[in-house]
């Protein structure tokens, strides 16, 4: 019982599986380890066409304020979201990232927590917690000004923002809240579709004449709404 303890307080997994796995390996942990990390690659691998609809978004800024990181990790639960196991590897994932400095989502995957590569400890602890888990996005941010970061409802949004002047990080941040407020899909009004512009004016000008309003006042109207959506 004492090895099936320490198995569980390893990995995770059920008392039914860690005896099955000491069973197998012949009493050795190690070994036993190794086949349930197996086992779990195997679980997580039949979780392929599943959802993980639910996660959180980790932010972290560098301590001169100049990279930002960014990255949103999945599972198919809030329940499982806001687990500890959970939490705690989105964490190092975190740690990992601020410490090695991934370009990009792939090599992000294959850089090594411990023994294993982020991606197959992704799908150890999915094996382990019985979910479809998944890193769906990441980015990294660099500046020669500031770079604040904002997380807002424990992480359901997060936020990066760049000034390129150096020492605004109040104004930074302020512009990151307002960013998880409004959610807004460009910087400047001049980046706006064209087409994008004419579906709001097409949908403005049809309530407006719902509502009864007259011909010549729904051009101006509409130059009002619009700056709103700017």
């Amino acid at each position: 019982m004492e090895n099936i303890k320490i198995l569980r307080d390893k990995t995770g997994a059920g008392m039914v599986d860690c005896k099955k796995a000491l069973d197998e390996a012949g009493g050795d942990i190690n070994k036993a380890v190794e086949i349930l990390r197996k086992k779990g690659i195997a679980k997580a691998a039949k979780r392929s066409d599943r959802e993980a609809g639910e996660g959180i978004v980790k932010v972290a800024l560098s301590g001169d304020a100049k990279t930002g990181y960014i990255f949103e990790i999945n599972a198919e639960t809030d329940f499982v979201v806001i687990s500890e196991k959970f939490q705690e590897f989105a964490e190092k994932v975190m740690q990992v990232i601020m410490e090695k400095q991934p370009k990009d989502l792939d090599e992000l995957m294959s850089l090594n927590i411990g023994a294993n590569t982020v991606k197959e400890n992704l799908d150890n602890l999915s094996g382990i917690i019985g979910e479809k888990l998944d890193i769906k996005r990441y980015e990294r941010l660099n500046t020669t000004g500031t770079i604040a970061v904002y997380s807002h409802l424990a992480g359901k949004i997060g936020v990066l923002a760049a000034l390129n002047k150096e020492g605004q990080s109040d104004i930074a941040y302020d512009i990151a809240m307002q960013i998880a407020a409004a959610n807004p899909k460009y910087i400047y009004p001049e980046d706006v579709l064209a087409e994008e512009i004419n579906k709001e004016k097409e949908i403005y000008k049809a309530q407006l004449l719902k509502e009864g309003k007259p011909e010549e006042m729904i051009d101006k109207i509409m130059q009002g709404k619009l700056a709103k959506f700017y």
